[in-house]
């Protein structure tokens, strides 16, 4: 079942994915080499807990940390670890956090320093296809539509791997909510999208092959070539001309842009 928001709703999944942002943003600002990313899930669990809000990862089905941390050739549902991060890293960090019983959930890809240009423009068309997926978030639009907004935007236009095992989600009481959103599909094909529905749209992208595989702990997603793979995800509201953003990533882009531990120049 697809679920309707009302507005009292759709403020409460607001301030949750708003929380997320914040907590991206903290991350960013103390992202560098030598940083483990078990680091990362302590001090997330802890400004989590601080602002009134619960982690929504741990021990959902299992999933024994905080966060999520997907490093370079790790697609996403990546173990938080002792390793310490180096130049030349690609992370996505991805968060869920239940507040006032609703959920945020959405995830952001950093750069650790200089990085070859073909993975800087990986992660640079991942990101711009998640907006181009939005762009399509709106009432009486199908699925299908935001699904190959990405897939054009990066498959077609780029050559590179659209992951097809995984999918964005609608959110709201619950993590994962009606209908899946693919990463690539056929335009007007899909459920119809309707107003006030609340989707986390997900673009996971190789700057290889499609190909995944999960390791043997059961979760953590690699590409199967090896190459490295970028993975952005907003929180949004469907409406009737334009889709309402309800997460925010300025201040988690502002934070980067001051950490010089970080790589920025892809914008």
């Amino acid at each position: 079942m697809i679920l309707i928001k009302t507005d009292e709703e759709i403020s409460k999944i607001q301030n949750a994915a708003l929380l997320v942002s914040k907590t991206l943003a903290e991350i960013a600002n103390i992202l560098k080499p030598g940083v483990s990313t078990l680091f990362l899930d302590k001090f997330a669990e802890t400004y989590v807990k601080d602002n009134k809000a619960e982690m929504a990862f741990k021990n959902y089905r299992g999933y024994p940390f905080n966060i999520c941390a997907s490093v370079n050739d790790v697609v996403v549902h990546g173990f938080p670890s002792n390793k310490p991060l180096k130049e030349g890293d690609i992370i996505s960090i991805d968060i869920g956090i239940i507040l006032d019983n609703y959920f945020g959930d959405h995830a952001y890809t950093f750069i650790i320093g200089d990085v070859p240009k073909p993975v800087l423009d990986l992660v640079s068309n991942t990101k711009k296809s998640l907006y181009k997926g939005i762009e399509k978030a709106i009432a009486l639009n199908r699925v299908g539509d935001i699904s190959y907004a990405v897939q054009f935007n990066t498959e077609v236009l780029y050559k590179y791997g659209v992951v097809r095992d995984l999918v964005g989600h609608g959110v709201g009481k619950a993590l994962h909510e009606e209908p899946n959103i693919p990463n690539f599909g056929k335009m007007g094909k899909g459920a119809v999208l309707a107003n006030n529905m609340v989707l986390a749209i997900e673009p996971m992208i190789n700057l290889g092959k499609k190909d995944v595989y999960t390791s043997s702990d059961k979760w953590t997603v690699k590409t199967k070539d090896g190459s490295m793979s970028a993975h952005f995800e907003h929180n949004v509201c469907v409406q009737k001309d334009k889709a309402r953003i309800l997460s925010d990533f300025s201040i988690i882009e502002s934070a980067e842009k001051l950490n010089t531990n970080l790589n920025s120049n892809y914008y």
